[in-house]
């Protein structure tokens, strides 16, 4: 073979090698661009406060989320957003009208958010376990893997609440609550408090018999209030919605309500679409005061 063609040669094996990389970077790069876009959509949509926009296009984001996964199934970014945005999803725009739908929303969330922490695999072998090997296993994470603990729990907890008449749903909860008191351990500022407000409605809307505490449900909402500077409305409309129907405190219901409704919708930017959420919520439970007083 001359000098020439073995140099063809190896220039045409190097660009087909270039070629097969390039294939497998592109895709990488193209998901890594849109994921990007994507994250930037989700935190504008956040910001949104006409609702009948964002329920209309909030799906269209959660499909080309879920296209992205399946392309990308290990991107923990991608992961998170989807168990936040089909969490999120479920409780402002579905819940209400159909709870088995939003039941299905939040496995689906929960499910995204045990595909990161199922890479710690003591973790993953001791899901199903009893209590005292999956708190262990819980143990072994720290305070990075906060936000994926919580929006996994958030989305297990909403499920459970919505399928109490459920057993093994039911049965679930002590595990969701030692993950609610990991993130409490590790970082109880975590989206506005969100632990508290957790303990807050599980321990305001459950009978003492059942493990109810309307003393530290209490407690736990108003440690969310301070934690979120009055600003995340969602907490007076479960503090409502819970604790003050619990305890029967035709006042503070009313209180608490007006206090979401009296509120700017923009008095917190980066969760305008919550507290507009929430807005809505407790008009609509004010209308129906009556059948809780």
């Amino acid at each position: 073979m001359t000098s020439m063609k073995k140099k063809l040669l190896t220039a045409a094996l190097c660009g087909a090698l270039l070629l097969s990389f390039q294939g497998c970077s592109i895709t990488q790069l193209t998901i890594g661009a849109t994921g990007g876009i994507l994250e930037g959509g989700f935190e504008a949509m956040n910001r949104e406060t006409d609702l009948q926009l964002a329920s209309q296009a909030i799906p269209a984001e959660l499909k080309l989320l879920d296209g992205l996964i399946l392309k990308a199934p290990d991107n923990e970014s991608l992961l998170l957003l989807g168990a936040q945005g089909y969490t999120s999803y479920a409780l402002g725009f579905v819940e209400d009208s159909s709870g088995q739908r939003a039941s299905l929303f939040y496995l689906r969330a929960r499910d995204y958010g045990l595909r990161i922490l199922f890479r710690n695999k003591d973790f993953e072998n001791n899901f199903k376990g009893d209590l005292g090997d999956f708190q262990k296993a819980l143990d072994e994470f720290g305070k990075d893997d906060v936000p994926a603990v919580f929006w996994t729990a958030n989305a297990w907890g909403n499920y459970v609440n919505l399928n109490r008449d459920n057993v093994e749903a039911l049965a679930d909860l002590p595990k969701v609550e030692a993950m609610m008191n990991f993130v409490l351990k590790h970082d109880e500022s975590y989206f506005y408090g969100g632990a508290h407000l957790f303990f807050g409605t599980i321990l305001g809307s459950m009978p003492a018999m059942f493990g109810g505490d309307t003393t530290s449900a209490r407690v736990h909402f108003e440690k969310a209030i301070q934690i979120s500077r009055d600003k995340f409305l969602m907490i007076y409309y479960y503090y409502a919605k819970s604790y003050a129907v619990m305890t029967q405190n035709k006042e503070l219901f009313e209180s608490l309500l007006h206090k979401v409704l009296d509120a700017p919708v923009n008095i917190l930017p980066d969760q305008n679409l919550a507290n507009a959420i929430a807005k809505a919520k407790a008009k609509e439970l004010l209308k129906h005061e009556s059948d809780y007083f």
